[in-house]
């Protein structure tokens, strides 16, 4: 039996979020006890109750009981799954993280399966491709198409369960909703990627979390994280172009004006109005620009202390 004991440190974590699964999460839990039963290396699972209005805390309560590999941890009011996955990283002990939702969709048996070629050194994150018919299948095809085009990620499927190193988890930010695009960051600062299929099934109890409301939302995360990737560094890089281009647009317009006005004896207020929205405007993005550098570098600061703090706390962990 491979499964770790209470309080022991595990090599491999199952991050759960769960809001409202007291139907699914026994036989979840049941499932991944044979499926780490054989397996080489120890294995825990760390259930996070966000917020959950059912019997989730009662079941967990009696699944922790009589299962020593479960970690629970419980959130008072709901917050999402990125920062149900934060609080499960946390008390998690693993060096390789696996995100695995409670709805029995995706088999816990194929945990395994994705873990392994992390263990074998061959990537930091895979990701499950899913295999199989669902609901949102267009949106989910829209979405990774979009992913791909933009973020040039050579796989099928981004937003599926994923297995990834704990570093991995340290470079996502700590936004709502961002967990998504864990695969997307985690390439752009040089963990490798790979796929494997996974077999998605019918949800036998319990409702989805997620509805049509989460479409505009998510193309939104999907602007905000392409930018911070392609130019949260250099920011000028981006607001000084544009303020460039708009300040020598005014000035063009201005030296028209003057032709006009001087040359022809033709006054044209409007002219002047477009010449001071050009100028200020380009002004404004220049100084936009600046202050990005500013927030930029103090972001790296931070991030390096974060890292060094992160060293820390793993060599205090491995004594």
């Amino acid at each position: 039996m491979t499964l770790a004991a209470r309080d022991a440190e595990a090599d491999v974590s199952v991050l759960v979020p769960a809001k409202d699964e007291a139907e699914n999460l026994p036989a979840f839990v049941r499932l991944c006890a044979e499926a780490f039963a054989s397996e080489p290396y120890a294995c825990e699972v760390v259930v996070v109750n966000d917020g959950s209005e059912d019997d989730t805390a009662a079941v967990l309560t009696r699944l922790q009981t009589e299962h020593a590999f479960l970690r629970v941890v419980t959130h008072r009011a709901r917050q999402g799954i990125a920062d149900a996955l934060r609080s499960a990283a946390d008390a998690a002990t693993g060096r390789i993280f696996v995100f695995y939702p409670a709805d029995l969709q995706f088999l816990p048996a194929e945990i395994p399966g994705l873990v392994a070629p992390i263990r074998a050194g061959e990537a930091d994150i895979v990701t499950g491709a899913k295999q199989g018919q669902y609901e949102k299948a267009f949106v989910s095809g829209v979405y990774n198409w979009l992913c791909r085009r933009l973020f040039g990620i050579r796989v099928t499927d981004l937003n599926a369960v994923k297995a990834y190193r704990r570093e991995v988890a340290a470079v996502v930010p700590r936004r709502p909703d961002w967990h998504r695009f864990m695969v997307v960051i985690g390439a752009a600062d040089g963990f490798r990627v790979v796929e494997r299929p996974v077999t998605l099934l019918a949800r036998k109890a319990g409702r989805s979390k997620f509805g049509l409301g989460r479409i505009p939302v998510g193309a939104l995360d999907l602007l905000s994280v392409w930018f911070q990737l392609r130019f949260g560094r250099k920011p000028l890089l981006f607001f000084g172009v544009f303020g460039g281009l708009l300040f020598l647009l005014g000035f063009l317009v201005g030296l028209a004006a003057l032709v006009i006005r001087f040359g022809f004896g033709v006054g044209f207020r409007p002219l002047l109005d477009l010449v001071m929205v050009l100028v200020i405007s380009g002004i404004a993005l220049f100084g936009f620009g600046f202050v990005g550098e500013m927030v930029a570098g103090l972001r790296e600061e931070v991030h390096g202390l974060s890292r060094a703090v992160e060293r820390l706390a793993a060599r205090d962990r491995h004594g």
